[in-house]
């Protein structure tokens, strides 16, 4: 049979039959549909649109805990004072497999947790009180330092509350100052910008904020309560009453589970867990017996059923490369469009159409 003409080889679009189609009512449809599922689905799984935690708010709602903490920065004592590389060498760090990970990476970001109370106060002018309380501090010895501080920290948490006001009286230096100080700061605001700016112009590093904020129990409190501590499940979208990251369910379920749950170094292992799971996944398709599922488990036929149906005695069970994959079709009789010896159907299919 003679191929036919490339003018005559595509079916005029005319020649087929049309049909009524409302665009509008399928969008309205869809948009209806999608509205729908949207709220129902964010009123069940969406996170609660909670405020960022700030210093100011911190020192409203606990100035106990700013006092506290202040006071445990400069005796040294708080978690990011004892943790180790990236910020300090005053703890040995994490770990895998005996593999001194923090170590290895080294100090990156050096923060002295004193500097968290100091500086901000070194900034300040006009307080002849601070002025003089910083100078005492600066002039004493290290030995000294601890001293005042920790003796202070013992007598707050003897106190009724953590009250500053009703601490006994004992010899802590210029600690007491200072950090009444610091707690006028914070409830001022301009604590804010004093820890976040970082030598940057910007001052968009929120390191030592954090930091600050992580040694204190009102961070961690808060976060318990919104089931977001390190021994519950929650998880929370950073901003806006959005659905949470539900990504990230793999990484924190083994938070839950052990040996994780009791370990010392379980950000270290669940890290390392995460990334032989990464290379698993990444190399799946050259896994012998695991790259034969697709195979074994032919979903592919259920997808292409027309297609093997059609080819049912030349195909092989299971075997989808023993022909080549379904070409687009036009017409019933399944010929390809372009293909020389395609001809016009003699009963075109019905099309859609905007035409009433």
């Amino acid at each position: 049979m003679a191929s036919l003409s490339p003018r005559t080889d595509i079916p005029d679009s005319h020649s087929f039959a049309t049909r009524p189609y409302d665009l509008v009512k399928e969008f309205m449809v869809a948009l209806a549909v999608i509205a729908l599922l949207t709220t129902l689905l964010a009123a069940v799984f969406s996170s609660p649109d909670e405020n960022a935690i700030t210093m100011r708010s911190w020192a409203q709602a606990d100035a106990a805990d700013v006092v506290a903490t202040a006071t445990g920065e400069l005796a040294g004592t708080t978690t990011s004072a004892t943790y180790g590389p990236p910020y300090n060498n005053a703890g040995p760090g994490q770990n895998v497999l005996g593999i001194p990970l923090q170590k290895w990476g080294g100090v990156r970001i050096p923060v002295n947790s004193a500097d968290l109370v100091l500086q901000p106060l070194e900034g300040q002018s006009g307080n002849a009180q601070l002025t003089a309380a910083l100078g005492q501090w600066s002039s004493a010895t290290s030995d000294q330092q601890s001293a005042w501080s920790n003796a202070y920290a013992n007598a707050l948490a003897k106190a009724p509350g953590g009250n500053p006001a009703k601490v006994a009286n004992g010899d802590y230096g210029p600690v007491p100052q200072l950090v009444a100080d610091f707690l006028d700061l914070a409830l001022s605001g301009g604590l804010e910008g004093d820890l976040s700016a970082s030598g940057n112009f910007y001052g968009t590093d929120p390191t030592r904020s954090l930091l600050l904020l992580s040694d204190g129990a009102f961070l961690e409190n808060h976060a318990v309560a919104q089931k977001l501590g390190g021994d519950q499940w929650g998880m929370m979208n950073e901003t806006g009453n959005y659905p949470g990251q539900p990504w990230m369910w793999l990484y924190t379920f083994w938070y839950q589970v052990k040996p994780f749950s009791t370990s010392d170094n379980a950000d270290a292992q669940v890290w390392a867990l995460m990334m032989v799971l990464t290379l698993v996944l990444m190399f799946l398709p050259l896994i012998p017996g695991v790259r034969e599922i697709p195979r074994l488990v032919p979903v592919h036929r259920l997808i292409w059923r027309d297609y093997y149906r059609r080819h049912r005695d030349t195909l092989v069970i299971g075997d989808l490369a023993s022909s080549p994959p379904p070409s687009p079709r036009v017409g019933p009789d399944h010929q390809t469009a372009n293909s020389p010896h395609a001809a016009a159907p003699s009963t075109p299919p019905d099309r859609p159409s905007n035409e009433p």
